[in-house]
This record gives structure tokens, sequence and C-alpha cells, in this order.
């Protein structure tokens, strides 16, 4: 059984100081790219196509660190640049010999991305921010700073 239903809408009451004749301004239903020397249709909500690009890759901008925190990261940001260097130096990269030497730093819970070529790194330093970098046969980088904007020390994978 199919029911229809039919009505009526009632205009309500005019705002004060319009008029009744007073058409309303359209409601965009698009948002359009903004460029110089284009009028956009007024069903349009304009926005800055290279400020979106700009905003949507935020997440992996890092917060600031306190001195305190990066004072703490310090000792164990050393330790874990040694360890990789013997690893860089030896041939015996792997994820799990990274994360090897972050256990003897005393860090645990470290996140890694990478093989026995590379192997990008983070771990939550001491005292908040981040121990982080890359270690592979040419490039060792250990650095500190603070957590990413999405949380954690690491981009995740796939962004």
């Amino acid at each position: 059984m199919t029911t229809l239903l039919a009505g009526c809408a009632i205009a309500g009451p005019t705002p004060l100081g319009a008029s009744p004749s007073a058409s309303p301004s359209p409601t965009p239903t698009a948002a359009c790219p903004q460029g110089e020397g284009i009028d956009l249709p007024p069903d349009c909500a304009p926005y800055d196509p290279d400020n979106a690009m700009a905003q949507n890759e935020r997440y992996r901008d890092r917060m600031d660190l306190s001195a305190e925190s990066r004072d703490a990261a310090e000792k164990p940001a050393n330790d874990i640049r040694t360890g990789l260097e013997t690893l860089r130096t030896s041939g015996d990269l792997s994820v799990e010999a990274v994360q090897a030497v972050f256990a003897d730093a005393g860090l645990a819970d470290v996140q890694t991305l990478g093989d026995e070529r590379a192997v990008a790194f983070g771990a939550a330093a001491p005292e908040g921010g981040c121990i982080f970098g890359e270690v592979s046969a040419e490039l060792l980088t250990v650095e500190i700073g603070g957590v990413i904007m999405d949380g954690g020390c690491l981009p995740a994978v796939g962004h």
C-alpha cells in the first residue's frame, strides 16, 4: 500500500525591517575555488584551493616542545644515535634491530616504518615529545621534537 501525502507551505511572518517582497539571498549549494578575476555564481561558497591544500598537510606539523622536555630527551637521543650509528655501519639494519636500540635506551613503543634498507622511527621521549628520525646505510638522523598534530611521533601510513 502506498500512501501519498499532500501539503501546503504557508509563508512565515516577515522579519522586522524587511519588506514582504524582499528576496532571500541564495544559499550556497557548492564549493567553488576562488580565482583572480573570476566572478562566482551566487550558489557557490568560495574557497582558496592553495590554502585548503596547505591545511590538509598540517597533520605532519609538530607541536611545540618545552625546554625541559627537550633537555630530558637529550641523553636517550644520544644513546639512540650511538646505537643506530653502529647498526648503520655494521650492515645489520632491520626494523627489529632499530627497536632493540630504543629498548636499550630505555624507550618502549617505538613506531617504525621500513625494512632492511631504511627505517623511519619515532618514540615518546621521557618527559613528552618525540625522538624521531631515519636510518639507512647512507643516512642517520635523530631529532627531538613535539608530537605531530595527528598524534604520535610519525605520520600514519598512507598519509
